[in-house]
C-alpha cells in the first residue's frame, strides 16, 4: 500500500518505518528541513533501539523516503497517517491540538482522490469529528474517511511492540475503512496480534483510558511502597502477591520514582480535562496526578534523610536520569525535580546515562556529565540509582567503593538488600528493609 505519515517524531519514525518494513511503499513527512535533511543522510534525530539499522534498510530498498513536501507525499499516498505531537496545554491540562488541525487543514488541499486519514497521534473524544469537519470546508464527503488507529508503543521497545501488538484498534465510522486497514495490519494479525474494531470516538478513548490505567497502577504500588517501609513488610512480595491474580496483572507493579516521559504525565491531564468537558468528575485519575506530583517531592525528602539533612558541599551522583531504560526521552523526570533542588542547596552532582549528556542541565553550575560510571562514582557522598539501564544491574560496588566510602539509593531495587548489608555497604531502597 502507499502511505503517507506526517510527523518524524518518535511514533511516525517507528511507525512509519516498520510499514515499509511489511512491504509498503511510505513517505515520512516534515516541515523541519534540519530533521528531513539529517534522515536523508542517514541520521536518526532520536534515540530507540534497532531504528537506525530498520530505517537504513528500508531507505535503502526504496520503499521509505523523507520529504518536507506533504502535497507530493498526500497525492502520492492512499493512508495518511497523522503523527503530530499533542502536548500539554496552558490550558487546565487539555491536549494542544492546533499541530494536528494545521496539519489537517494543509492536507485537505491537497485530497485529489478518495484517502483514509489516520490520527496515530493521542487525541481527545471527539477530535476526529472535528477533523472530518475540517476537511468538508475543502472536500466531498465521498473524497475521505477519517479513522482513529491510536498507537501503543513503548519507548525502547517500539519496534517490538509494533511488530508484535497485543492488539490493534481502529475506530472507524466506515466499514470500508476499517477493511483498508485491517487489511495493511494483516501480517500482524496473521502473527497473532489481536484486531478490535470500534467507532471513532471509542479508539479515541481507549488510548486515553488505557494510560491513565497503567499511571494508576503505578502510583498505586508506590503509595504501597510507602506503607511497605512503615510496616516492615518487603513491596516486592506485595507485588508478586498481588500480581499473580490474572485479574490484576504483574505488570506496571514495580515501583520507583513518579512516573514520566511522553504519554502518562500528558495523558491523564488531558483525559481528566476532558471529563470536565463532559461535566464528569474522573476523581480517581485525578488523584493518581496528586499521587504522582508528590512522588517525586517524596524521593528528594528521601535524599535528605540518608544524607541526615545534609547536603550542602555534598558530591552526589545520579546513574541514569532519563525517566526510563532505552531512551534519552528527559520530559516529566524525576531527576528533573531532584537534581536542580539538590544544586540548589548546594550539593555538587554528577551524572551518567547511556543516551549522554542533557541539555536540561547544562546551566548548572555544579551539574557535571561524566563519561562512565567510574568517574561518575569517584569520591563521591551518595549513589542514586535512578534509572534502570542494564549496565546499572551488575555493578561492582567493591571496585567503585576503593577510593571512598560512598552511601547507595537504589530508586529500582535492583539489589537485594541483604546481600548488600553483608558486603558492607550502607544500602538504601525502596519499600524494603534496608
Amino acid at each position: 500500500m502507499k502511505i503517507c505519515v506526517i510527523g518524524a517524531g518518535y511514533v511516525g519514525l517507528v511507525s512509519g518505518s516498520c510499514f515499509a518494513d511489511l512491504g509498503n511503499f511510505v513517505w515520512c513527512v516534515d516541515k523541519d528541513k534540519q530533521k528531513i535533511d539529517m534522515l536523508n543522510n542517514n541520521q536518526i534525530p532520536i534515540f530507540e533501539p534497532g531504528l537506525k539499522d530498520l530505517i537504513n534498510k528500508n531507505y535503502s530498498s526504496g520503499r521509505l523516503k523523507f520529504t518536507t513536501n506533504l502535497n507530493l507525499a498526500v497525492k502520492n499516498s492512499d493512508i495518511i497517517f497523522i503523527c503530530v505531537g499533542t502536548p500539554t496545554s496552558n490550558k487546565k491540562g487539555s491536549a494542544d491540538l492546533r499541530y494536528v488541525y494545521k496539519v489537517v487543514a494543509e492536507l485537505s488541499l491537497y485530497i485529489n482522490k478518495f484517502k483514509i486519514i489516520v490520527t496515530k497521534s493521542t487525541v481527545p473524544v471527539t477530535t476526529g469529528d472535528k477533523i472530518e469537519k475540517i476537511i468538508l470546508k475543502k472536500k466531498r464527503k465521498k473524497l475521505f474517511e477519517v479513522v482513529s488507529n491510536p498507537e501503543f508503543l513503548r519507548e525502547g521497545e517500539a519496534i517490538r511492540d509494533f511488530r508484535f501488538p497485543d492488539r490493534i484498534v481502529i475506530g472507524a465510522n466506515s466499514k470500508i475503512a476499517t477493511k483498508k486497514l485491517k487489511s495493511l495490519y494483516d501480517p500482524l494479525i496473521k502473527k497473532g496480534a489481536i484486531f478490535f474494531s470500534t467507532n471513532r470516538r471509542g479508539a479515541e478513548l481507549i488510548k486515553y483510558a488505557s494510560n491513565a490505567f497503567l499511571a494508576t497502577k503505578i502510583s498505586f504500588m508506590n503509595e504501597i511502597s510507602n506503607l511497605c517501609e512503615k510496616t516492615g513488610v518487603n513491596v516486592e512480595d506485595v507485588s508478586i502477591g498481588i500480581g499473580l491474580d490474572k485479574r490484576i496483572g504483574s505488570r506496571f507493579l514495580r515501583v520507583g520514582p513518579a512516573y514520566g516521559g511522553s504519554c502518562f504525565p500528558k495523558d491523564t491531564k488531558a483525559l481528566t480535562f476532558t471529563g470536565t468537558l463532559f461535566k464528569t468528575d474522573l476523581s480517581i485519575i485525578k488523584s493518581v496526578i496528586k499521587s504522582n506530583e508528590k512522588r517525586r517531592i517524596f524521593l528528594t525528602e528521601r535524599v535528605k534523610k540518608i544524607l541526615s539533612n545534609k547536603i550542602k558541599n555534598k558530591k552526589i551522583t545520579f546513574l541514569g536520569v532519563t525517566f526510563k531504560p532505552n531512551t534519552d526521552d528527559m520530559r516529566q523526570s524525576s531527576s528533573l525535580l531532584m537534581i536542580p533542588y539538590l544544586h540548589e542547596r548546594g550539593a555538587k552532582i554528577n551524572y551518567y546515562d547511556p543516551s549522554g549528556e542533557k541539555k536540561e542541565f547544562s546551566r548548572l553550575k555544579n551539574v557535571f556529565f561524566c563519561n562512565d560510571i567510574n568517574e561518575a562514582c569517584e569520591k563521591v557522598d551518595l549513589v542514586i540509582i535512578h534509572t534502570e539501564w542494564d549496565e546499572f544491574k551488575s555493578l561492582d560496588f567493591k571496585k567503585l567503593y576503593r577510593k571512598r566510602k560512598f552511601k547507595i539509593y537504589d530508586m529500582r531495587n535492583l539489589y537485594s538488600p541483604r546481600d548488600m548489608k553483608k558486603q558492607g555497604f550502607s544500602y538504601h531502597s525502596i519499600g524494603r528493609q534496608n
